[in-house]
């Protein structure tokens, strides 16, 4: 290890020079830190180790062509430059010097830069002599990551981003895994972040309609706001229950940070009924699992995540949470919720089973909220998602929308129209939209990546398996740790994992390189093109 320059940098000795190949990575340590040190053409270049997300170890995804993809989430990072090109997770890595000398790799670092993580992407701020306004309605990762790719891209207007919720952009994914953080535990980007770039948040404000002829917004307050651009980012909404008693004190839905928070308080020692098991449903379960004196999940179907992930994962899911003591009722159905004082009592089943109750929680679906648009020719579809083309286009001039309200073409199915909620996806479409904003023509071509975290183990997923007809397993679903591969039409759609990293992450890049998977490949003993 040797320190050149003003005591500015520091250098060292990482690896000989034909320790890598090419296509190759390791983990190095300059000075204590650890470095992701890769080859690629030829060419050595270095980056942070940890992803930028949830700081998973980058040495465990899997690295196609100049991209390294995280297994834990499916962030994805350029390893010759450090910026994210895929998400979930915000900012970029951190990119260091390498030089190769006599046979020898040196990696030089900034000694100020020894402790960074990540790097915040280059932005401009606000120019107030600008009069061009975009505005972006809701709160989520789909208006977060447009209003920085804005600004990344020298937009100097002025932005607005409109959010019924308390909280400025928050990690929502962590509400139904961790129920009782800390607000400030969960938060995107901390307030100074939003001056610094001159992005306005109004929090608490709720647009009710909406001219787009004159282009303007009406909030709930009654005043109006001018807009020259316009996102709809407005997420979904979680489905009340219909059943009589749904309205009794104790029955409670997950769509806020108030309410994740209010579920744990009122469910710590007492009688917890989880209706749907779905995949909040199921996370929340779970989480509830230690926490409640008893939980009850009430199921429509044999077993959960049975038309999405196939009955084999659906029945081990089940048993690793009846394995925490959650009691399941499957093939069943809630028909009234019964109350004393006004407060739940008991959750009445078709079946005619009757199970105590002290506190309700739902999870039996979402609905797009995209009724505020009602007044204007915004065209929406049966499940009044926002119709969208590949640009995140509405029918209608200088309106995009984007997220988990949008019904869009999905690129990897020939362009089949969907709506998926992946917070991923959302991130995704905010990006696209914003350089279509600024005629910078982009097209939509993320392939979904989704996890979800029951017992503290992780299930992963990526592509999209609606119609699958046939799953075919490497490893073995009773030992939890296996790879599924869903097949349609004899090819791969969709690839579901636990315990088998960094399959599904490698799946998604080849997925994303255009690369069609057979079923022959999913059913050979040999899996080298997964790089495993």
């Amino acid at each position: 290890m040797d320190q050149r320059g003003e005591q500015e940098e520091v250098t060292g000795m990482v690896c000989q020079e034909d320790d890598l190949k090419d296509g190759q990575m390791k983990e190095v340590t300059v000075e204590d830190k650890k470095v992701l040190l890769v080859r690629t053409q030829g060419q050595y270049s270095a980056v942070g180790s940890q992803c930028s997300h949830y700081n998973a170890p980058l040495i465990k995804g899997t690295l196609v062509g100049d991209r390294v993809r995280c297994p834990f989430h499916g962030a994805c990072f350029n390893v010759k430059t450090g910026d994210i090109e895929e998400y979930p997770g915000l900012d970029c890595l951190p990119s260091y010097k390498v030089k190769v000398e006599d046979g020898k790799v040196y990696v030089t670092i900034n000694k100020n830069f020894l402790k960074v993580t990540k790097r915040v992407k280059e932005m401009c701020s606000m120019a107030p002599d600008i009069k061009h306004t975009i505005l972006l309605i809701g709160g989520g990762p789909a208006a977060l990551v447009c209003a920085e790719t804005l600004r990344q891209n020298c937009y100097q207007g002025r932005i607005i981003m409109i959010t019924k919720d308390n909280l400025p952009p928050f990690d929502k994914p962590k509400l139904s895994k961790a129920m009782n953080v800390d607000s400030s535990s969960i938060l995107l980007r901390p307030s100074e972040f939003f001056q610094q770039y001159g992005i306005d948040v109004w929090t608490q404000k709720e647009v009710v309609s909406v001219n787009t002829d004159d282009k303007k917004v009406k909030l709930s307050d009654g005043t109006l706001q001018n807009y020259d651009q316009l996102l709809i980012s407005t997420g979904c909404r979680a489905r009340p229950l219909s059943c009589p008693g749904s309205d009794l004190k104790g029955v409670k839905l997950l769509q806020s940070y108030e309410d994740a928070k209010e579920i744990h308080n009122s469910s710590l020692g007492q009688k917890a009924v989880v209706i749907g098991s779905s995949f909040i449903g199921m996370e929340v379960a779970s989480y509830l699992s230690d926490k409640a004196a008893s939980v009850a999940m009430v199921g429509s179907g044999r077993y959960p995540f049975e038309r999405s992930l196939g009955p084999e994962i659906g029945k081990m899911s089940m048993q690793m949470l009846e394995e925490k003591n959650i009691k399941f009722y499957m093939n069943d159905r809630v028909t009234e919720i019964k109350g004393e004082n006004g407060k739940v009592k008991a959750v009445v089943l078709k079946s005619g089973t009757v199970l105590e109750a002290d506190v309700v929680i739902a999870g039996i679906g979402v609905i797009p909220n995209s009724d505020f648009m009602a007044g204007c020719k915004l065209e929406v579809d049966s499940q009044k998602a926002v119709i969208i083309d590949k640009f995140m286009r509405t029918n209608i001039p200088d309106v995009f929308s984007a997220g988990d309200v949008t019904s869009f073409p999905l690129a990897i199915r020939g362009d089949l129209r969907v709506n998926i909620g992946h917070w991923q996806m959302s991130q995704a479409q905010g990006r696209v939209a914003a350089l279509n904003m600024l005629k910078k023509p982009t097209k939509f071509e993320s392939v979904p990546f989704f996890w979800t975290v029951l017992a503290g183990k992780s299930i992963r997923y990526t592509g999209y398996g609606e119609g699958y007809t046939e799953i075919i397993f490497k490893g073995k679903v009773e030992e939890r740790k296996f790879l599924a591969f869903y097949i349609k039409d004899d090819k791969v759609v969709a690839a579901a994992s636990l315990m088998f990293d960094p399959a599904v992450a490698h799946v998604a890049e080849l997925m994303t390189a255009g690369q069609i998977l057979t079923k022959a490949q999913a059913q050979a003993d040999d899996l080298s093109w997964l790089q495993m």
